[in-house]
C-alpha cells in the first residue's frame, strides 16, 4: 500500500497519542471525522497499524532496571534456534528479543527491579533454558533516546 502525504500525518499523528479521537484528528488533517474513521481503518486492515499500546514508566512500576543481553547459542542448528525462541518469548522480563549477525547469536532486553532481581533472572530462568553457550550483560546507565514513533 503506497501512502500519500494524509496517511502519513496521520500516522503521525496517532504514533504520539493513539487516544486521540476522530473529531481531533479530523481538525488537525482538514478532513471529515468519516474520512479519518476510513483511513485509520485502511491503515488496520492492510496491517500498517498492527496494534495499540500503552507505554509504562519503567521506574514508577519498579522496573527501571535495563539490561541488554547479549547471548550465544551452543550450535546454530535449527533445531537449537526454534528452542530457544519458542522458550524466550514466555519469559515476561524479556521486552525484545532480536535474532542478529556477528558475535553473538541474539539481544535481548530484559527489565527487572534491580541487579538482585537481575541476578534471579539470571541463575533461575535465562540459563536455565537449553542450549546456551554464553551470555553477556550490559546495563543502562541513563535512556538518551526511547521512542516508538517511527518516522515516515
Amino acid at each position: 500500500m503506497n501512502l500519500d502525504v494524509i496517511d502519513k500525518k496521520l500516522l503521525l499523528l496517532l504514533q504520539s497519542d493513539s487516544k486521540r479521537t476522530n473529531k481531533e484528528l479530523s481538525l488537525k488533517l482538514n478532513l471529515s471525522v468519516t474520512a479519518v474513521y476510513e483511513r485509520i481503518k485502511k491503515l488496520e486492515r492492510e496491517g500498517i497499524i498492527d496494534k495499540y499500546v500503552v507505554v509504562l514508566n519503567k521506574s514508577k512500576v519498579e522496573k527501571g532496571f535495563v539490561v541488554f543481553c547479549h547471548l550465544k547459542l551452543i550450535q546454530h542448528s535449527h533445531e537449537f534456534l526454534t528452542h530457544f525462541e519458542s522458550e524466550v518469548v514466555k519469559l515476561n522480563e524479556v521486552l525484545e528479543c532480536h535474532h542478529v549477525s556477528g558475535d553473538y547469536d541474539y539481544i535481548l532486553k530484559i527489565v527487572v527491579k534491580d541487579m538482585e532481581a537481575y541476578r534471579e533472572f539470571l541463575v533461575t530462568k535465562l540459563t536455565t533454558l537449553k542450549h546456551i553457550g554464553s551470555t553477556q550483560s550490559t546495563f543502562m546507565i541513563s535512556e538518551v533516546k526511547n521512542t516508538t514513533t517511527i518516522a515516515l
